[in-house]
């Protein structure tokens, strides 16, 4: 039976959850200004504090567990938040179980394959979190809105005929569908910004000197095709939302409740991966049990035999040797 956070978390992230086949209009569906009113801002810090500590926990425990891996797909236009996202979201997870992969304009080698191919290269193992900044997704966005950059990509004039975003999208879901029938959970996360929180940012970039650097006149540029992006995003939602990878639409015109959003969405698939430590078997526990006997008698002259175990009585259960079928215990 699931504990009470975790259907709370639940319950709380349900609202952005795009159900299956639904057909989705962005600007009408998805309110960017939406916050949930039993949060505030000034509780935003320690919530999502907690909310880390659950990611620390699963991701430890996915990475012991190794049959399960987990991608989180991040899309958004310019000045979303995305990268302060997956700094707050992922601080205090070992970096050794999480990489981010941020996908720019593709290379000479990448246009040489097909399009899904240089995403393949940076997919999750097992026991692994992978954070795609921008993702395979580009191929029914930027290049659907800028249609002169599917010509670099050297397809046949064949290939090009007919509903090609229609093909795609179906190419996308099977391409899911195959990792999530190999054990590895997409999380898939759209941040949706409102025209005039994109404007009030860009002004800050602008107006703040150490932001200057963050700020391209390309992403002014971008910000005139605002109505083909959005409908673009609407056509991606709408035919890519699916049972195995459904997409979740986080309202991000409040960066602090963006955040503790995505946090609990990716909490969430975790905590329904459910990854569980490994169990040794009865013989290892055995000479566990008895190499922790030798470790004991090692100790020096007044100190405690085993540190741990004086410090956190409640936590350490020692069975004899010979009973590991029993509760497993700390070593």
């Amino acid at each position: 039976m699931a504990k009470p956070a975790e259907k709370r978390i639940a319950k709380f992230i349900k609202p952005f959850r795009v159900r299956p086949g639904a057909s989705v209009h962005l600007a009408k569906d998805f309110d960017p200004g939406y916050k949930a009113s039993f949060l505030h801002k000034k509780e935003s810090v320690d919530l999502l504090h907690r909310v880390n500590g659950l990611l620390v926990d699963y991701q430890a425990r996915l990475a012991a567990d190794d049959q399960h891996g987990v991608l989180v797909v991040l899309q958004a236009l310019d000045a979303a938040g995305k990268d302060g996202t997956i700094r707050h979201v992922m601080s205090g997870v070992n970096p050794q179980g999480v990489h981010v992969s941020s996908f720019k304009v593709p290379s000479a080698e990448e246009l040489n394959h097909d399009y899904l191919w240089r995403y393949a290269q940076r997919l999750p193992g097992r026991g692994e979190i992978a954070i795609f900044n921008r993702s395979h997704y580009e191929e029914v966005l930027v290049v659907r809105v800028h249609r002169e950059l599917l010509d670099r990509q050297k397809l046949p004039d064949e290939c090009k005929a007919g509903n090609i975003w229609k093909r795609r999208y179906r190419a996308i879901n099977n391409f899911e569908r195959h990792l999530a029938d190999n054990g590895f959970r997409i999380v898939k996360l759209f941040l949706n910004l409102s025209r005039e929180e994109q404007r009030i940012r860009f002004l800050r970039r602008i107006d703040l000197a150490d932001h200057n650097w963050k700020f391209s006149a390309a992403d002014v540029r971008e910000r005139q095709r605002w109505d083909d992006y959005q409908a673009a995003f609407s056509e991606m939602l709408s035919h890519t939302s699916t049972k195995w990878a459904p997409w979740y639409v986080i309202p991000a015109d409040h960066k602090w409740f963006a955040r503790i959003s995505a946090a609990a969405i990716i909490a969430h698939s975790l905590i329904e991966i459910s990854p569980q430590y490994p169990q040794v078997s009865a013989e290892v526990r055995d000479a566990l049990l008895k190499t922790r006997v030798e470790l004991e008698a090692e100790a020096p002259e007044g100190a405690a035999a085993d540190p741990y175990q004086a410090e956190h009585p409640e936590e350490v259960s020692v069975p004899k040797t010979g009973t590991a079928g029993g509760r497993p215990s700390r070593v």
